[in-house]
């Protein structure tokens, strides 16, 4: 009688991030996660109350929304609301023990920019963090400068992916900046967060 052969584990994406708003660099990491690390799912996460971002995040309904709109229609991609409904201030450790818990015997990736991975000693727990998740770091264009800084490489325990992406000079501080001027966002944002964006009017200064 032969032995069956041992189902793989699942492999699930954890990627977070204020997502004021989202837009086609994040869509396009996602993607570039999905097939290059093989994940049956990747968690879109907006961040709740975010300790290390020095402005004001729009309110958390709008960015919910946006990101809702940002992913639909992407297979394997769930739009994760868990850090919103958090109390308090809202840290990476905490989402990655609930996945954990939630889904026994996963591999979890952790999701990042190279600017996001060149700060993650800074991060609550970090050192949890690289023990919990694999670190699958996506470069950018603007983001050759964080090879200076904290490289999760160099940490003895750390499993580190590197994901690969088309070059895509896009920030969520240039959209927001566009749109403060009354100017299109649609080359930079999914169209349907572009339509959400003008029909209510965000990002305009006073």
């Amino acid at each position: 009688m032969g032995v069956s052969a041992q189902a793989p584990p699942r492999r699930i994406g954890v990627f977070g991030g204020a997502f004021d708003p989202p837009h086609k660099a994040h869509v396009a990491l996602a993607r570039a996660a999905i097939e290059q690390l093989a994940l049956d799912v990747v968690h879109v996460l907006p961040t709740g109350q975010a300790w290390h971002k020095a402005r004001p995040l729009s309110p958390a309904p709008e960015r919910l929304a946006m990101t809702r709109l940002a992913f639909e229609g992407q297979p394997r991609v769930l739009v994760d609301p868990r850090e919103l409904e958090r109390a308090g201030p809202t840290y990476t450790v905490d989402t990655l023990h609930e996945l954990a818990g939630e889904n026994p015997g996963a591999e979890l990736y952790l999701l990042l920019g190279a600017d996001q991975a060149g700060a993650l000693d800074r991060w609550h727990e970090w050192e949890t963090i690289l023990r919990i998740a694999i670190i699958s770091i996506a470069d950018r264009p603007d983001s050759a400068w964080a090879t200076t800084l904290f490289e999760p490489e160099k940490v003895p325990f750390a499993r580190v992916r590197r994901l690969v992406l088309p070059p895509m000079s896009v920030s969520a501080t240039e959209v927001r900046a566009l749109a403060a001027r009354g100017q299109g966002v649609g080359r930079l944002v999914p169209p349907g967060v572009a339509r959400y964006i003008e029909l209510h009017h965000l990002y305009r200064t006073a």
